[in-house]
């Protein structure tokens, strides 16, 4: 893929005429920013659930530490992945992709991290600051679900269902990692 074709073309609209190789690390990319978006969200809900507890820095710094502790997971497997199945170490073009999915992944959390930043500099009240993180983030992940399921050609009903079904996994990821927080 020709850097300016990389550049113009996002993650969720690609153009018609996209390769499967251009198909498949766009796949790769919004992957990764919905593990983040997962994580990030479950990590946010629990901080908000310990009431009055809530401390703008701490809450700042745990969703940094670990966003790029995810990011750097990921980085892991694809390179352990990679060895696996390829019995070499990546090129230096598929290891750029590997740094490219975990790096803008991060632009997941750009909304999040503003929210927490102003609550921590008393702009808002941290709570505000935590909902507002939290709402993008949910925002974000039913903008890529609703586009998700449009492009599947399925009927109107069918289209509802199955977003119906993608809500309900995400609301159970939720719910799941929030226990563990």
């Amino acid at each position: 893929m020709s850097d300016e074709r990389a550049h113009r073309s996002d993650d969720i609209h690609l153009p018609a005429d996209a390769s499967e190789d251009e198909r498949r690390q766009a796949g790769d990319r919004l992957r990764e920013r919905i593990y983040v978006t997962f994580t990030a969200l479950a990590l946010l809900m629990a901080m908000n659930s310990h009431g009055e507890a809530l401390d703008s820095p701490t809450v700042l710094w745990t969703l940094v530490i670990s966003v790029v502790g995810v990011l750097l997971a990921g980085l892991a497997s694809d390179l352990v992945s990679h060895m696996i199945v390829h019995n070499t170490l990546p090129s230096a073009a598929e290891f750029r992709h590997m740094l490219a999915v975990s790096s803008r992944a991060l632009g997941v959390i750009v909304v999040p991290l503003i929210a927490v930043g102003l609550a921590v500099f008393d702009v808002i009240p941290d709570r505000t600051g935590l909902v507002i993180a939290i709402t993008a983030l949910i925002i974000s992940l039913a903008v890529i679900a609703r586009i998700a399921v449009a492009r599947t050609g399925l009927s109107g009903w069918r289209q509802l269902a199955v977003l119906g079904a993608l809500v309900a996994l995400g609301v159970l990821v939720v719910f799941l990692e929030a226990l563990v927080h």
